[in-house]
């Protein structure tokens, strides 16, 4: 082993308003704040997501390639119908993509991610 896995970071606008609605839809907590930015996870010295602000940032789409998604988040829940509800009230956009098995999303600053049938 060469390192150990210390976050996954996403770019952003507004580090404050994509964290606070990763940490509702997973359950994690702030592990780290600063103006520029924030990690969350399940607690200190974990893995962790990271929100970074850029100055010019641009969103990805999805289905597209212009700004393509290069990574995406897949959230295991047991009932679609309940998550996807709930990440609605979170500010999610549903984008009518997906199967019985999985929906897809983009969270309030445009990042694809899916919520995947446990």
């Amino acid at each position: 082993m060469i390192g150990a896995w210390e976050s996954v970071v996403f770019d952003c606008e507004d580090p404050e308003v994509l964290a606070s609605f990763y940490e509702e839809v997973l359950g994690m907590v702030r592990v780290q704040t600063d103006p520029d930015w924030i990690t969350i996870g399940d607690g200190p010295d974990r893995p962790a997501i990271a929100f970074q602000r850029v100055d010019v940032y641009v969103p990805p789409e999805w289905p597209g390639h212009v700004h393509p998604q290069q990574a995406h988040l897949d959230i295991k829940v047991r009932d679609l119908d309940l998550g996807e509800e709930q990440v609605l009230k979170l500010g999610a956009t549903s984008m009518n993509a997906g199967s019985e098995s999985f929906r897809v999303y983009l969270d309030p600053q445009r990042h694809p991610f899916c919520l995947v049938k446990w």
